[in-house]
Formats: structure tokens, sequence, C-alpha cells
């Protein structure tokens, strides 16, 4: 990454920082994740720190923090690693005013990257709402195929959205 940006594994010690980040931004990302309703304290935020440390360990998924002069910004999940069929999902999110500037592209090609050459995948994938244009637009821009919709996959507060299904394979990775 560049610009004084760079991806740190994410522990229970950013839970705090987290906490403050989701709920400045929860109006907006309610929109498109579910579960931002559950995210209600910092002791919810704690709680899902632990967990992913846990899964962590396993290496059943991890979920990086986008940080920018050391202050988190958003964030890349990879989840769940499925070690069988070598494929896993990426998930993100980042804070309105950090918008704009190419970094979840960054950040998603670095994962993109790792997950490829350092932990030996074949296929990630990227779910989006079919309405969320920015999150479409990172999956395109790093060359993620697109392969259909899910229709009405995804509850979300109130009503069940379609799902735009992204992909790629290792053999057509380009970093």
């Amino acid at each position: 990454m560049s610009d004084g940006a760079e991806l740190r594994v994410l522990s229970v010690d950013h839970a705090d920082d987290l906490f403050l980040l989701i709920d400045r931004n929860r109006e907006r990302l309610r929109q498109w994740l579910p579960w931002v309703d559950a995210v209600g304290s910092v002791e919810d935020e704690r709680n899902y720190l632990r967990n992913v440390e846990e899964q962590r360990a396993k290496e059943v998924l991890f979920v990086t923090g986008i940080f920018v002069e050391g202050r988190v910004v958003g964030s890349v999940g990879v989840h769940p690693i499925d070690r069988a069929n070598r494929k896993a999902e990426i998930g993100y999110w980042l804070d309105q005013g950090s918008e704009g500037k190419g970094l979840m592209t960054s950040a998603c090609r670095v994962v993109v990257d790792h997950l490829f050459r350092e932990v030996g995948l074949n296929r990630v994938m990227i779910y989006s709402a079919t309405e969320n244009s920015r999150s479409r637009a990172v999956a395109e821009r790093l060359g993620f195929k697109f392969e259909g919709v899910h229709r009405e996959a995804s509850w979300l507060c109130d009503r069940f959205v379609d799902l735009a299904s992204y992909a790629m394979v290792a053999r057509e990775w380009k970093m």
C-alpha cells in the first residue's frame, strides 16, 4: 500500500477505535452490511475480535485493518477459508472520509495477492449488494469476474437484498 497506508492484522487491542469508527459510519454501513446492528458497544466489538483471534489461530479466517498515519479507517476480512476447496470470500468496509482515494482497492489487492501467493488458494469471491456500486467497483477494478446475482440472498435490517457475485481464480490473477 502507499500514501502512508498499511494493513495490520486486527486484535482485541483495536476494539475501542474500531467501535468508534463503526459507530460514526453506522447508518451508511448498515445499508450494506448485515453485522452492523450486532455491534452496539465496545464490548460487542471486543467479543467479535476475540472470536476472530481464535478463528485466525485455526487458520479459518483473518481480518485486517486499513491504517492511515496510524489510524484505523476500515477493514478487509477473509472468511471462511475453505482449505479443502482452496477458496475464500473477502469482505470490506471503509470510513466515509477515506473513500475515493483508492485505499480499498489497494488493500484488497494486497489481501488477494497474499491469499493466492502465500496461502495457496485457487479462488477468491466477493459478494456485494447489487445496489452497492462502490463495493462492486472495487471488485471490478481488481479484475474479478461477475458471475451472477443471488436473488434475495442477504437480510439487511428490514429487507432482503440481491447479491452480485464476483470471483477471481489464481491462474487469472495479475498483481
